[in-house]
């Protein structure tokens, strides 16, 4: 036996009791100082942290006399001859002390039986999160310190300075959050089968960086939409050009989507980055959709042209005579007009058709019957959808930014 322990008398009684066993239950001060915020994870719904956890009881059987009135310090070695709370982390996946270099345990006895105990953990613990509204979101997580054995008849667990017991380190720090309080509580936990437990708790919110995820996430898939915008300014003939662009921002929204969920959780319900991506990604697949649409009525104006055409052109089986060509026309210059448009001569016959096909359309623009033609009136509305697309579309995406971020940025 050591000369610490022949002075302390842990032989004399038996530690396996509380203090005062049989009378009002023993007081256990605590006091926590946060050491490190070390991870917060939304897959997995927890965090990490590395703290100071400090507890402090009156032990009569641990008095000794001293003419200094001097504490004792020892390290975890004593820990396992005397009583010590039997605290534990509520909702804790993994925790453990440190031992490095030895274990990173103190015990400190003073003359009157007084006892500080102190250790350094570190310990991932449960978080119950609501992504209702990610990346725009505030969070509140809980580390929650009880009694395993002791019910409150036995053990009153207390902070011992009230919210005061709680010290931060302050350079802790996160990447994706700002710490933004730090606080105490004290509740009573129930369990049917034990009894009523003091519970003490470690609070603290934090709100969300949002920066990073307006440059990973945001401004690209905004990006996307304005560049889907550019097909209304080209030509509807050119259909390399528009397609492949309609297809480009369509296939990158859907690998922005697919890159977001694949960092967070399975959640049942609609996130806020979900809202505005899903939205973005309509807007995208409407611009395809609207090319579509402006591309399909073409080809129901080239049909109705070609069946104008046909009911246009007289028959032609010879050379016309002069009087059946348009008012300012004469034999000279249909003889003139040659292969008209730069299209070979095939036949006598079909070189005169083309002619008077041409001859046709421009004696309707110079008589103004262009109105009187169902063919002119499509042409125009198909006009019409492009034009007003390039209001449409970037007027209803500004309408929604101003309701998505008067709603979520708070």
């Amino acid at each position: 036996m050591t000369n610490s322990e022949q002075l302390l008398r842990t032989d004399d009684h038996d530690f396996t009791m509380r203090p005062g066993f049989g009378g009002p239950a023993v007081p256990v001060g605590v006091d926590v100082q946060v050491e490190s915020l070390d991870t917060i994870s939304e897959v997995d719904m927890d965090f990490t942290m590395t703290l100071y956890l400090r507890h402090y009881w009156k032990d009569e059987r641990l008095a000794f006399p001293s003419n200094t009135n001097q504490s004792m310090t020892f390290d975890g070695r004593l820990v396992k001859k005397i009583w010590v709370p039997d605290m534990f982390f509520v909702h804790s996946k993994k925790s453990f002390t440190h031992d490095t270099t030895t274990d990173n345990v103190m015990l400190r006895v003073y003359p009157d039986g007084k006892v500080l105990y102190s250790l350094r953990v570190t310990v991932t613990s449960m978080c119950s999160m609501d992504l209702s509204r990610f990346p725009l979101d505030t969070q509140t997580c809980s580390l929650e310190i009880e009694s395993y054995a002791y019910t409150d008849d036995d053990l009153m667990l207390y902070w011992k300075k009230g919210n005061k017991s709680l010290s931060t380190d302050e350079k802790i720090s996160l990447s994706q959050f700002l710490i933004q309080e730090f606080h105490t509580t004290t509740r009573l936990a129930f369990y049917s089968s034990t009894g009523w437990y003091n519970r003490l708790y470690i609070n603290f919110t934090l709100r969300r960086h949002i920066f990073f995820f307006l440059l990973q996430t945001y401004f690209p898939a905004t990006l996307m939409v304005m560049l889907s915008w550019v097909s209304f300014w080209i030509d509807r003939r050119a259909v390399p050009a528009r397609v492949p662009l309609g297809i480009t921002t369509v296939l990158t929204m859907s690998t922005i989507i697919t890159g977001v969920n694949a960092s967070m959780p399975r959640v049942s319900y609609i996130k806020a980055v979900d809202i505005y991506l899903w939205v973005s990604f309509v807007f995208v697949f409407l611009s395809v959709i609207e090319y579509a649409a402006v591309n399909y009525l073409s080809t129901l104006e080239e049909r109705k042209e070609r069946k104008l055409r046909e009911r246009q052109i007289p028959c032609t089986c010879g050379m016309p005579h002069a009087d059946m060509m348009p008012n300012g026309y004469s034999e000279e210059d249909v003889n003139n007009t040659g292969n008209y448009g730069g299209m070979p001569e095939q036949n006598g016959g079909n070189k005169q058709q083309r002619m008077l096909v041409e001859l046709s359309m421009e004696n309707d623009q110079i008589t103004g019957h262009v109105g009187s033609s169902p063919y002119n009136s499509m042409w125009i509305e198909t006009h019409v959808i492009d034009k007003y697309s390039r209001v449409i579309f970037p007027g209803a995406y500004t309408f929604f930014n101003i309701i998505y971020w008067s709603i979520y940025a708070e």
